[in-house]
């Protein structure tokens, strides 16, 4: 029984190997380059060159044969829209600014290059909403004046934010003779 069961096994491993191989020589070609060519490699499953030293360390310079191509030098005269173009483009002056600012809306942080940087939604003078620029700090004329104004508005914006409460879902404002009659009521309730 053993030995049977032996046999088998040993038979469809052969059958299985034969099978592989009768595959890769129908479908695989040798390559059209030898040591010492030309190549390009093509660098898209290369994300492992990144990370820690002990990662980088451990990689080996081997890849397989199906990412490389054999590079063919063009020739400049065959295609002459090829070549490199040595002429500069103009460099055309924009406006920064289209006037005075009047005032910032809004604040906004971005990243660029990897780093937090403030942003400020300013309006012009004279200009409609639709002109309303976002701009960096150092972009803006006389930008400590501005800040001032635009914390100063936020601080008074938030104050007066707080001083509401909930009653069925909807926030009603409360003047300073209902805040001090609210407080009493909420106090007489607790005790």
């Amino acid at each position: 029984m053993w030995n049977r069961t032996c046999d088998t096994a040993a038979k469809c491993i052969a059958e299985a190997k034969e099978y592989n191989k009768q595959r890769w020589e129908k479908s695989h070609m040798e390559p059209d380059f030898r040591e010492g060519d030309q190549v390009l490699v093509s660098t898209l499953n290369f994300n492992n060159l990144k990370g820690p030293k002990k990662m980088r360390d451990s990689f080996h310079p081997v890849f397989a044969e199906s990412l490389v191509k054999p590079y063919f030098q063009t020739e400049e005269d065959k295609f002459p829209s090829r070549k490199k173009n040595l002429t500069q483009p103009e460099i055309v002056e924009v406006e920064d600014s289209p006037g005075p600012v009047k005032k910032m809306i809004k604040a906004r942080k971005i990243r660029l290059n990897g780093k937090d940087k403030r942003q400020y939604l300013v309006r012009f003078k004279n200009q409609k909403a639709d002109k309303d620029k976002w701009l960096a700090e150092d972009a803006i004329p006389d930008a400590d004046l501005h800040l001032r104004r635009f914390r100063a508005s936020r601080r008074t914006e938030q104050s007066h934010q707080s001083s509401g409460f909930f009653r069925g879902r909807v926030c009603h404002r409360v003047t300073q003779n209902q805040s001090t009659s609210m407080t009493a009521k909420y106090h007489k309730s607790m005790v």
